[in-house]
């Protein structure tokens, strides 16, 4: 794996990014000699979504997630609390 400095990432990152996706080889980038950040190539299908494989297994949907879980009066009871702080 190929390790380069921070400073050197930032001027060059986007010919970087095309060199790890063109060879397949990650790249470690550094900070005053310290690891801080690891480039490397994703592997998707037509199709896929490339954020699936960052939220796999951090998110879980209970319920309804479009509708509202408050009704029409309950709104307008909020709206009005609200109107009545602002005053």
């Amino acid at each position: 794996m190929r390790t380069m400095p921070a400073g050197q990432f930032k001027a060059t990152c986007l010919a970087v990014m095309d060199e790890v996706q063109a060879k397949r080889e990650p790249v470690l980038v550094t900070k005053n000699g310290k690891p801080v950040a690891k480039l490397v190539p994703l592997d998707l299908k037509e199709g896929d979504d490339p954020l699936d494989a960052f939220y796999f297994g951090k998110i879980e949907i209970l319920g309804d997630i479009v509708s509202s879980p408050y009704t029409d009066d309950e709104w307008d009871v909020f709206e009005g609390e609200a109107l009545e702080q602002l005053k």
